[in-house]
């Protein structure tokens, strides 16, 4: 049962909410998590699609690796309905955002938040995003997030990701056109190197044994045949990544905050997790003069529509930069005008190089790429001030959405490239569809990743009238700047010369809308909160995710950088008031 009260209240169990639980937790603080999504892996909760299950989960005892396994399927139609930002009751559909436009935002709902559809990717910042520009506040800057870096990068086991055929012709390319290896976690200079991922390792024997006959599974599982640990080079992240098959909860490869972190906090024994609950209101007392103080929140259970209210000494929200500014615009909170603003989302493309089966034999030693082998995003080119590329590796089906399937320049019949380095640019269909997406093998995807910059006309507001259960729904207002496309731009003439000089014959650029994947600074430190994260106008209220990165970070994955930031405010919590 939920208590009447707690030492901490954290609103959501995304990718950051279970970092902040386990460091409140580890310092002796009584602290439950509300999550508005299901809890996938735990017994509480066998059937967490069909009927409510549990209450609250408070013991890593919960956790099962077996039963991740009959939840998660890997097939990408069923996981993104088990995923994407919704109830578990999926009979339900999808909670509603508006994205005026041909905008989309894509984020994933239960414990573990989006970290269950995220590749993996744990880069840190650019120094420079944070010391150079001036977003930050002058008393921040980019040492203080170090010692945190360091110690969830050695929780999660980041390391630098295997190389499989897409990987090497990438850095082939990047070679050939003039860039240097970066060898640095700390990004100074332009160039390219491995992805840093929270994915465990591949197994010894799959990176050298060509004739591995296994079935992929792990020592524990009864049914393993030539058993293996760590990454199966299945990219199936996107779509959840249990492997390996029979692991242990803790153990599964790819590190998402429900493996790397919820079972840590559980294990303080003073976390409770309560799934199914999406916070409508955050409760403050106005009684005792100055700025008002977090008293608590009112929750509302997902299945039955019943409301609770849980009181507490301090109150963290850590939904996410869409539900935290929402949550406080459908608040009785004093107005801030920028809560919601200055959205960042890494403003993307996608730039794809098609090769002859002759140059992939001289290259990688075989006729094909098979993009869908390895992890989904293995190698990366970082440019700090402009942003970064990455490889992208994933199944036709999504490689067809991203790659072809929706353009903000139309079909490609319709575009004039006469000065364009690209073959192609906009949306396919018809012949030519059929005939790239026929050499699906031999392409190299390069997903383009903008520092973009925060402008106070993009971000979160919410409008009376437009309302679904919980209350009025978030609208997300995005226009990139002159500056932003530019620097688009730029990183998409550097994607394709990097696949020329890897050999591509044809380079086809996709020109993408808005996607709200990564997204950041909507409750800004030094704008909404202070340099501890704690609200400038409500007293014990912090902001613990994404939301309160006061930048795009340059244009690294940000999930690294947003779950330093939530430890970094938990020590900050603990000090000042506990």
């Amino acid at each position: 049962m939920v208590k009447d009260s707690y030492d901490a209240v954290i609103v959501g169990a995304g990718g950051d909410g279970p970092v902040a639980a386990w460091k409140l937790g580890a310092a002796g603080l009584d602290v439950l998590v509300l999550e508005a999504g299901p809890f996938y892996g735990n017994e509480q909760w066998p059937n967490p699609s069909e009927d409510p299950g549990g209450e609250l989960s408070d013991s890593v005892e919960d956790l099962s690796g077996e039963l991740l396994d009959e939840q998660f399927t890997t097939r990408e139609l069923e996981m993104a309905q088990k995923l994407l930002f919704g109830p578990a009751d999926h009979e339900r559909g999808l909670w509603f955002r508006k994205f005026p436009g041909s905008g989309a935002a894509l984020q994933a709902s239960g414990v573990g938040g989006t970290t269950l559809i995220y590749t993996g990717n744990h880069p840190r910042a650019y120094p420079a995003a944070i010391d150079e520009q001036d977003h930050w506040p002058d008393s921040f800057s980019y040492d203080d997030l170090l010692p945190y870096y360091r110690e969830l990068e050695d929780v999660l086991g980041v390391s630098p990701a295997p190389v499989t055929a897409k990987e090497e012709m990438f850095f082939r390319g990047a070679e050939a056109a003039g860039y240097d290896l970066i060898d640095d976690a700390n990004v100074t200079e332009t160039g390219y190197r491995p992805q840093p991922n929270a994915i465990a390792s591949p197994d010894e024997k799959l990176r050298h044994d060509n004739d591995y006959e296994g079935n992929f599974r792990h020592p524990d599982d009864p049914d393993a045949v030539d058993p293996v640990e760590g990454h199966t080079l299945a990219a199936a992240e996107i779509a959840g990544n249990p492997h390996p098959r029979g692991a242990p909860y803790e153990e599964k490869a790819k590190k998402t905050s429900a493996i790397g972190f919820v079972p840590r906090a559980l294990d303080t024994g003073n976390v409770s997790i309560r799934p199914n609950a999406f916070v409508t209101d955050v409760l403050t007392d106005d009684s005792i003069g100055g700025d008002p103080e977090a008293t608590g929140v009112e929750f509302r259970d997902t299945w039955n529509g019943s409301t609770e209210t849980v009181a507490a000494d301090t109150v963290v929200l850590a939904a996410g930069a869409i539900e935290t500014p929402r949550l406080w615009l459908n608040s009785s909170l004093p107005r801030n005008e920028w809560v919601g603003k200055g959205m960042t989302l890494h403003f993307g493309d996608n730039v794809m190089g098609f090769f002859e089966e002759s140059v992939l034999e001289d290259a990688v030693g075989k006729p094909t790429i098979d993009p869908q082998e390895g992890q989904n995003i293995a190698a990366r080119f970082d440019y700090p001030g402009v942003g970064m590329l990455q490889t992208t590796g994933s199944g036709p089906g999504i490689a067809a959405i991203l790659g072809f399937g929706a353009s903000a320049s139309g079909f490609t019949f319709s575009n004039d490239l006469s000065d364009a380095p690209w073959d192609t640019q906009g949306r396919l269909a018809g012949a030519e569809l059929k005939r790239l997406l026929a050499r699906y093998r031999q392409a190299l995807p390069i997903l383009v990743v903008t520092d973009d910059r925060p402008h106070k006309h993009n971000g979160i507001t919410v409008t009376p009238g437009a309302e679904d259960e919980h209350g009025p729904i978030p609208q997300i207002n995005y226009v990139p700047s002159e500056g932003d496309v530019q620097r688009r731009d730029e990183l998409a003439e550097i994607a394709t010369d990097i696949l020329r000089e890897a050999g591509a014959d044809h380079v086809h650029r996709s020109d993408s809308p808005p996607t709200a994947l990564h997204i950041h600074s909507t409750m800004a430190m030094g704008k909404v909160v202070d340099t501890g994260c704690e609200a400038y106008d409500v007293d014990r209220l912090f902001v613990a995710d994404h939301s309160a990165l006061a930048n795009g970070l340059g244009g690294p994955n940000p999930t690294n950088t947003g779950q330093a930031l939530a430890a970094r405010t938990a020590d900050k919590i603990v000090e000042r008031y506990f």
